[in-house]
């Protein structure tokens, strides 16, 4: 079996060494890029299987890649972040990648990462076109749903799920509004008479507790007050 392909993006040469070296040992290839125009280049020439990618970086920076890798692949991409970079963190996660791991690195906390996003990848079917994507997935910016396994994947985390067919019915639907009604009619196969307010209220904020990363704060699913509950759509 061919070995996994890493693509390691970084201005800092010594850093694009020191990795490489690390998960050379851990049996990877790596491709080296020094800025987003190279990294761009060698995903057209290489099968690469998963990218760490730094921000700020000459010619192209690193969310400019980041980008326009999106537009045609769904190859993990992990963000290498310094601390004191917390909005690349955020932009980055909103753009599309998977997780970011921050300068100076823990070495085995990112092989552990790397191979966690790399057994999920392949789980998901790796880079197969949407047409034949699994019917059982839905994705939704950083957040992805397996309804079979009633898993979903947040910004990276795999995360258990009980009210999964709430979110199911949210997720197909981007951007439509339900009001509490007519989600208890879609998810309970039932008509009511009654108030369903509360009953639902509870389930979207235990869903909220597992999938937002500031449940105070959503970033997917939103209240629209006074008309019921939706999902937000990300590209």
């Amino acid at each position: 079996m061919d070995a996994e392909t890493i693509l390691v993006v970084d201005d800092n040469k010594e850093i694009v060494y020191s990795i490489s070296e690390l998960l050379k040992y851990e049996g990877y290839r790596i491709i080296k890029a020094y800025d987003g125009m190279e990294a761009l280049e060698a995903l057209e020439r290489e099968k690469i299987d998963l990218i760490l990618l730094d921000v700020m970086m000459p010619r192209l920076n690193g969310l400019s890649a980041l980008m326009k890798l999106r537009e045609k692949s769904r190859i993990p991409v992990i963000i290498l972040s310094a601390k004191t970079e917390e909005s690349d963190k955020v932009s980055g996660l909103v753009l599309g990648a998977d997780d970011y791991v921050e300068k100076p690195y823990n070495p085995a906390e990112l092989t552990a990462r790397i191979k966690a996003h790399l057994r999920r990848y392949h789980a998901w079917g790796g880079e197969r076109p949407e047409a034949e994507a699994d019917e059982d997935r839905i994705v939704n910016g950083g957040l992805e749903l397996d309804k079979k396994q009633r898993l979903a994947v947040v910004e990276g985390e795999e995360v258990r799920l009980t009210a999964n067919k709430i979110l199911e019915l949210l997720m197909e639907h981007p951007g439509q509004i339900f009001p509490a009604e007519q989600i208890y009619e879609k998810v309970w196969n039932e008509q009511t008479d009654y108030a369903v307010e509360n009953t639902v209220m509870v389930h979207i904020r235990h869903i909220r507790e597992k999938v937002e990363i500031d449940s105070k704060k959503p970033r997917y699913v939103k209240v629209v007050w006074g008309i019921g509950y939706k999902m937000e759509k990300y590209s």
